[in-house]
């Protein structure tokens, strides 16, 4: 078994580890129904683990055959006779030698066994019954009839190690659970993930693309979700004063020597755009926003007086990920982030990120999310290639950071091996609506920048005092990704404060096309975001406003003309009766003012 899927496996709970056994074993069990079916000859296994959410089988095939979902249902017929004939699963050790030859002809299984004898490590196989044996480091569960409910989901093509220079292989992907009201219920979750894909939405609503000739993971917002994008700003922005922030801007280039200076060069540098040679020197495009921050704090002598010192932006940074892994506006290659640094004493620590940890808890009140954690994320020093080598300095942080969560009685969990590298942070954990578990926010305690920045202040005494600790933090993630999780949540149908169309005018007739635009009007000079239309049918209307998810229709006809009145549609064919212009008004203010949710 690989080193890393072996600390892998030892991180999962005891159901986990079964839930992962019986998903691998169902990967098994879907190849020897494909050998089965069409024939070594046109399934050339390459390989298939289990994941997180169910398994794949990647295989290789001549030019003319081709798998589609259409085949699933004959596919999965077999699986079932495989499974419920309940055939043993047992693990063997081998030679590399006598692997080689038992894998003869299969490219794949050649090359993963050269990576294995490179890194000394044994061959293990694992046998289906007496016909089927595949290289594999398992574990399995004992027998093909544990698996109770298994689904096969779709196909696609993937290239091998995932690399575009490889061939393309057919990936059949499909999930397995231990009852069938598991199943059903990861089906349901599917299919309403579906309907809330925020691409969809999106592109439904016309919020956001992305152009190719612009490139892949840069954002373009459109007008609709500009609005949207503007709204979520302007609250932190707001939130942010209340609480003491003083707001910053910093240029999205910077030179080399100030990443190297904060340590992300040699730390962080993959994840950076490569360097672009000027005349002055090196400079590269911003990961982050902390390393300019610190010089913000430096360019001046600071008092104790003046800590906690909060300096926030929305700053814009870049991130070089690879194209395929890019997926809307999950991960992007272009993101603004909610950032704020907070500089303190040691003294301070404790009452700073519990102030984070509220303004957090705030945020998430306004926009309906309960359904969260958080997770201390700490270091390993068995990788000190990972992390800033200090094991003083962690204990400490990991220890005070554990004692906030601690005194505020917050759900939390530990975890080794995911700090950042300079220092023990905290995630905040979400299942969103779907059932999928996302990362929120991150709150991260920084012991590193005061000793690599020389940051310092002049104490009570007149003293120097180079203990200045940094909080990094980002409630609201980076904003894209933000973004992505509300229009899931909310599966396009935003609260009114937050919709780029808050009413819509609808007239019956053109004879009420005076008094429909004077309406509008009102409407718009109260600051509400209304708009007037007029053509097509009536039914057309309504129709394109519940699509586009408008939290109110004003129809007005001759009766509202004469009576200075409106009937009023909610979202989701409500109807809300007749009432007049001013008690509407009224209304959709407190909605906007209040942030309500319904």
């Amino acid at each position: 078994m690989s080193q890393v899927l072996d600390d892998k496996l030892k991180n999962l709970s005891p159901e986990e580890l079964n839930l992962w056994k019986l998903r691998h074993t169902a990967e098994h069990v879907l190849t020897e129904a494909m050998i089965n079916l069409y024939g070594e000859g046109k399934v050339i296994m390459a390989m298939g683990p289990a994941t997180e959410d169910g398994f794949y089988f990647d295989f290789d095939s001549p030019e003319d055959f081709k798998i589609s979902e259409a085949d699933f249902k004959k596919i999965e017929k077999e699986m079932w006779k495989i499974i419920n004939t309940n055939l043993p699963l047992t693990r063997e050790e081998i030679t590399v030698s006598d692997a080689k030859k038992l894998f003869k002809g299969n490219p794949y299984k050649q090359e993963w066994l050269k990576e294995i004898e490179s890194r000394g490590e044994s061959v293990s196989i694992y046998k289906t019954g007496d016909q089927f044996v595949d290289l594999c480091s398992g574990p399995h569960a004992d027998s093909t009839g544990a698996i109770k409910a298994f689904k096969l989901l779709s196909v696609a093509g993937a290239y091998w190690h995932g690399d575009e220079k490889n061939k393309m292989l057919t990936r059949i992907y499909g999930t397995a659970f231990a009852s069938k009201q598991e199943l059903d219920e990861y089906l349901h979750n599917l299919e309403e993930a579906k309907k809330r894909d925020h691409r969809k939405i999106g592109q439904d609503q016309d919020l956001f693309f992305i152009d190719d000739m612009v490139g892949k993971g840069l954002i373009m917002w459109l007008p609709k979700g500009q609005i949207i994008k503007q709204q979520v700003e302007d609250l932190a922005k707001d939130m942010e004063e209340q609480s003491g922030y003083l707001r910053v801007s910093t240029p999205h280039i910077a030179k080399e020597e100030l990443f190297l200076t904060s340590g992300h060069l040699p730390y962080y540098k993959d994840s950076m755009y490569p360097p672009m040679e000027m005349d002055d020197g090196v400079y590269y495009l911003k990961a982050m926003n902390c390393p300019h921050h610190h010089r913000i704090f430096l360019h001046k002598p600071r008092s104790y007086k003046e800590l906690p010192l909060r300096l926030a932006e929305y700053g814009t940074c870049y991130r070089n990920e690879l194209s395929g892994t890019l997926a809307g506006l999950l991960r992007v290659r272009g993101m603004d982030m909610n950032d704020a640094h907070i500089y303190c004493r040691k003294n301070q620590i404790k009452d700073e990120f519990k102030a984070v940890i509220k303004l957090t808890q705030n945020y998430f009140k306004i926009f309906g999310l309960k359904d969260y954690w958080f997770r201390l994320s700490k270091w390993d020093p068995s990788h000190t290639d990972k992390y800033i080598n200090e094991p003083e300095n962690w204990a400490y942080s990991e220890s005070i950071i554990r004692e906030v969560l601690e005194e505020m009685k917050v759900n939390f969990v530990e975890a080794e091996d995911e700090a950042a590298f300079y220092g023990p942070k905290v995630d905040v954990q979400f299942k969103s609506i779907i059932g999928r578990e996302e990362t929120m926010s991150t709150i991260q305690l920084d012991f590193v920048a005061k000793s690599r920045f020389g940051l310092s202040y002049t104490d009570a005494n007149g003293a120097a005092n180079d203990q200045v600790f940094v909080i990094h933090r980002a409630p609201l993630s980076v904003h894209e990704r933000f973004m992505a999780f509300m229009i899931e949540h909310y599966a396009g149908a935003f609260p009114v404060w937050l919709s780029p169309i808050q009413a819509v005018v609808i007239p019956i007739s053109q004879d009420q096309g005076d008094y429909a635009n004077n309406l509008n009007q009102s409407l718009r000079d109260q600051g509400i975001r209304s708009e007037l239309w007029s053509d097509d049918s009536m039914q057309k209307r309504i129709r394109t406003a519940e699509k586009q998810k408008i939290p109110y229709m004003l129809i007005v006809g001759q009766k509202e003309a004469d009576t200075n009145t409106v009937s009023v549609r909610g979202r989701g064919e409500k109807d809300l009766g007749v009432m007049p212009q001013d008690q509407f008004l009224s209304r959709i203010a407190a909605d906007i003012k209040d942030k309500t949710i319904s």
